[in-house]
């Protein structure tokens, strides 16, 4: 039987569509004026009766009717008191929150889920993460996709540690105002006698100090840049050579050098440089032998030992010695003084003195500012 609303194929004998519960029985009953029976075992038809004896002239006897054929099948179920008769403008009959699908191809109604077995365990929801709202089995812990902690109960917040300035010296706590009442406005004292004091005693402290200040900010100065090269304006020598004068270790040339007069280890021989200013000396250049090319270097002897001389503008002195390598080059050295106007260089020990050799000083040069 297919039910004219929903189109679903029922069973035969069905009262009502088992998909949309429309009832069934109209359409027949409209055919024949009765109610549809239902569909029973089939029955033989009955046998016809003989056709009757033709009248006899002499007597008319009535024909008797034939009694109607005993139904064999059970009789139709009665229709339901509570559903009125429908009639065909009337619209389908639907149960509450149910509407068939007249689309064209759409699939029948599911059939309705079978109640649940009771040795079936039951299911429990899974738990949703919070950060990802991946579903998780109600046995985890953590999240199967992010890895987050899926225990609802967190730590609290910790209100942020006050920096280190704040916690050196112990602060009093505000207490809470009472309903209705401001906080006080808060006003600067103007200071009377401490401000002026203060002054005071930094004046006085900068004033013992200075010379300290002065030392702080010319080494500040001389850390912060480059030391600048510094020319002297004369130089003499103890002794020199006419062709290797004392000229000659000062003028950026290392392919010339001086050399005492006197040959052998030249110990107490000295070079010395005056400035037109005072200077602070902060470094100082020997190239030591006689050229920084390797064959001609041995050629003659190189100091190994030297004492710096500095004069201040003040006539004070002060020494620093300084002991050189045996190889070509320049080599640097951290002489540091201030107020300089003199520089000497005297020769205490030389290499590979011989008495046909001289010691020899390529260059010399004087680093610092003005």
């Amino acid at each position: 039987m297919i039910c004219p609303d929903c189109g679903h194929r029922n069973p035969p004998g069905t009262r009502f569509c088992t998909s949309c519960q429309a009832f069934l029985a109209w359409e027949d009953e409209e055919r024949t004026g009765q109610p549809a029976p239902d569909a029973g075992p089939a029955v033989a038809p009955p046998a016809e009766a003989p056709p009757p004896a033709p009248p006899s002239s002499d007597a008319t006897a009535p024909a008797t009717p034939a009694p109607p054929a005993a139904r064999t099948g059970p009789p139709p179920p009665a229709t339901p008191p509570d559903i009125a008769p429908r009639r065909p403008d009337d619209p389908p009959r639907h149960p509450p929150g149910h509407a068939p699908d007249h689309r064209t191809g759409s699939p029948a109604d599911p059939p309705p889920e079978a109640p649940p077995r009771p040795d079936t365990p039951p299911r429990h929801p899974g738990r949703p993460c919070p950060d990802c709202r991946a579903e998780n089995p109600h046995d985890r812990r953590l999240c199967v996709r992010c890895g987050a902690l899926l225990d609802p109960a967190r730590p609290p917040v910790q209100a942020p540690r006050p920096p280190w300035w704040r916690r050196i010296l112990p602060r009093r706590e505000r207490r809470p105002l009472a309903a209705g009442s401001r906080p006080g406005r808060r006003v600067w004292r103007r200071p009377r006698l401490t401000l002026p004091v203060v002054l005071v005693v930094l004046l006085v402290a900068a004033w013992f100090a200075r010379a300290q200040l002065t030392q702080l900010f010319t080494f500040a100065e001389d850390n912060a840049g480059d030391p600048k090269p510094l020319h002297p304006a004369q130089v003499r020598a103890s002794s020199q050579t006419p062709s290797h004068r004392a000229q000659a270790a000062f003028d950026s040339l290392s392919n010339r050098y001086w050399a005492p007069a006197v040959p052998g280890s030249g110990t107490g021989q000295y070079l010395e440089a005056d400035f037109e200013r005072p200077v602070r000396l902060q470094k100082l250049l020997i190239t030591s032998g006689s050229s920084t090319k390797p064959d001609e270097f041995l050629g003659q002897a190189r100091p190994s030992r030297i004492t710096v001389t500095l004069v201040s503008s003040q006539g004070e002195r002060t020494t620093e010695s300084l002991n050189l390598s045996d190889a070509p080059g320049q080599q640097s050295f951290d002489v540091r003084g201030k107020d300089v106007t003199r520089v000497r260089l005297t020769v205490n020990a030389a290499y590979a003195a011989r008495e046909d050799r001289r010691v020899a000083i390529a260059e010399v040069e004087f680093f610092g500012r003005q």
